[in-house]
């Protein structure tokens, strides 16, 4: 998650939380921990902007996440627990499911502690059955996007050393999956029957219309190495009870985007993935407790979706609805259908849901809140959205490095726009020196974002070197560049890596990009910098427009001097149809720097 939406409205009372009241968990010497300790040389301003009921050294409870779904599947019994295009699991069967599924792993696979699993598939049913049965029979999940490439996917298996993936038998994944397993990456593969998911109606017609997209992996190669899913779940083995050292043991090798460089793995105790949880609860209020549901766009293999969308309403006993993708009028009927109230989102999909014209907004009526991550969410979205939903829009921040979220906007009240909010409970954070990254700045100067709390890696997985660089004086380096107003609200400017030297000046492209989402014609646009024999480096903008749109870049340009000083005005405006985005749909800026340099390389000069 990196940037999430401050509040515009304030969401009607449409479930049972109260917005005053912060449940605690239950007070047992096993389960809680006091991570975040009293430290009175550390002033923390934020901690007077927390809303009502907040408190920020409330008790972080690390009872490892696995222990606390299946406890709330005994507690909920037959109410739902997920909902699949219509498909619904109950939270007894999910408890069931999990526990049947971690005894076969124990026994069929010998999956122990420092055991890594691969799972490979969208969001479907089998998704949180693995996920927690892994964790169950002691192992390490270790999140494959199954829109990666085999190399991308080849590097994670052999470095994480998985001894085991999990996935779908849908052709466009499971192709993927049978390469790495004739390639030696993993040693034997768990495959879920795609169908098995769906409501009987749909099953049917997958059946007999789209057949074709499933694998026949049982008549290949490597079919003796594979075992349905189905049939290590009908076994119904008892798991036996693992000693889980949450502090220390490794829950989740979380890989990196790698849109900069090679995937690195960040090792998420138990500890840390359950801090997270507990602290987003506190910050909640009570929003994922039943009857909430919660809408699982986002895919459960990337870390914001995992805590907020999956880990997060399961442990409270809310439903979570499911898509496989984004499909803008599949989600429409889904909230229309199920009434869901929580909404994790990235910018582009909130964008989506603002400006389409086939957006009823009758259908978005139940939606409460919207917990915006990912990256920064344009101004100009935001007040879309508010055409469209009365529901409040918070903009949160994280990295996959703190499991995720370290800053969120109040889920009960309108925050400040622009910013990312407050350090959750039990978060330290400061801003440094981005050239002496031990100094801290003073309040209201920029600096690098840098952060301490229970929540933070262990490290990366064999990765000493990257590990130290990391971290300064125990401190976690984002590499994000922001300041904290008198308020205590944080407001990030850019990335480091991101930072454009003009002529000396630092000129951020965020700054650049907002200006260029208040022109009407604007529909998307990012920024790069490139090197420039003048000024050292210059700014270049890729702008897509909106449909039936029309500017030239000089007339952007005009209209940016009206907004931005001059040495921040774009050297050069492309436009293009589409906008590069990353496997989970964040503009990315790392596929135009690679563009623009064919581009100069070819002594092509842009238009």
């Amino acid at each position: 998650m990196a940037k999430a939406a401050s509040g515009t409205k304030k969401p009607a009372a449409k479930t049972t939380r109260k917005a005053s009241a912060v449940k605690k968990p239950a007070a047992t010497k096993k389960s809680l921990t006091t991570s975040a300790k009293k430290t009175p040389e550390r002033v923390r301003p934020w901690v007077k902007s927390y809303p009502e009921g907040i408190k920020w050294d409330s008790k972080i409870d690390t009872t490892p996440v696995h222990e606390q779904i299946l406890a709330s599947c005994d507690r909920q019994g037959s109410k739902i627990a997920l909902d699949f295009l219509g498909a619904t699991t109950s939270y007894r069967d999910l408890g069931r499911r999990i526990r049947a599924f971690a005894g076969a792993l124990q026994k069929h696979y010998g999956i122990k502690k420092g055991s890594r699993v691969a799972l490979m598939m969208p969001n479907t049913p089998f998704y949180p059955v693995a996920y927690f049965g892994v964790l169950l029979a002691g192992g390490t999940v270790v999140n494959c996007n199954p829109l990666y490439t085999v190399p991308e996917l080849s590097h994670i298996l052999e470095n994480a050393g998985a001894e085991l993936l999990i996935t779908l038998d849908l052709k466009v994944i499971y192709e993927k999956a049978d390469t790495l397993c004739s390639d030696n990456l993993v040693d034997k593969m768990i495959v879920c029957h795609f169908p098995d998911a769906l409501p009987l109606v749909k099953r049917t017609l997958f059946n007999l219309v789209k057949r074709g997209d499933l694998s026949d992996w049982a008549s290949g190669q490597n079919a003796s190495r594979i075992t349905p899913f189905d049939e290590l779940i009908n076994q119904n083995i008892t798991p036996k009870p693992v000693t889980i050292d949450p502090g220390k043991d490794v829950a989740v090798q979380q890989y990196t985007g790698g849109t900069t460089g090679i995937p690195k793995g960040a090792m998420l105790s138990h500890a840390n993935i359950a801090a997270n949880l507990s602290q987003i609860d506190f910050w909640g209020c009570g929003l994922f407790d039943p009857p909430s549901k919660t809408i699982a766009i986002l895919p459960f293999f990337h870390i914001f979706a995992m805590t907020v969308c999956m880990n997060i309403p399961l442990a409270k006993g809310g439903g979570v609805v499911m898509l496989p993708r984004f499909d803008l009028k599949s989600a429409l009927d889904m909230f229309a259908r199920t009434g869901a109230n929580v909404l994790p989102a990235i910018p582009t999909l909130s964008h989506a849901l603002a400006t389409s014209k086939n957006t009823d907004p009758k259908k978005l009526a139940s939606l409460d809140v919207v917990i915006s991550g990912g990256a920064a969410l344009p101004n100009e979205t935001r007040t879309a959205f508010a055409k469209v939903s009365d529901a409040l829009l918070a903009e949160g921040y994280g990295l996959t490095e703190c499991s995720p979220v370290v800053c969120c906007s109040a889920l009960n009240l309108p925050g400040k726009p622009m910013s990312i909010g407050l350090p959750l409970p039990g978060t330290d954070i400061r801003f440094a020196d981005i050239d002496h990254p031990n100094r801290e700045v003073k309040q209201g100067e920029r600096g690098e974002l840098q952060v301490k709390g229970p929540q933070v890696m262990l490290g990366y997985y064999e990765n000493k070197e990257a590990t130290r660089d990391a971290f300064v004086d125990g401190w976690f380096r984002t590499g994000d560049v922001g300041y904290m107003d008198e308020e205590g609200y944080t407001f990030l400017v850019d990335r480091i890596k991101d930072l454009i030297i003009c002529s000396g000046y630092n000129v951020y492209p965020r700054n650049i990009e907002e200006a260029l989402y208040k022109h009407p014609a604007v529909d998307e646009c990012n920024v790069i910098g490139v090197e420039d024999s003048y000024r050292g480096e210059a700014p270049v903008a890729f702008v897509k427009l909106n449909a039936g749109q029309s500017v030239t870049a000089s007339e952007l340009k005009s209209f940016l001097a009206e907004h931005i000083s001059k040495i921040e005005i774009p050297r050069d405006i492309i436009f293009k149809d589409e906008l590069p985005k990353t496997l989970v749909g964040k503009l990315s800026k790392k596929e135009l720097r690679d563009e623009y340099a064919q581009m100069k390389e070819k002594n092509s000069e842009p238009v």
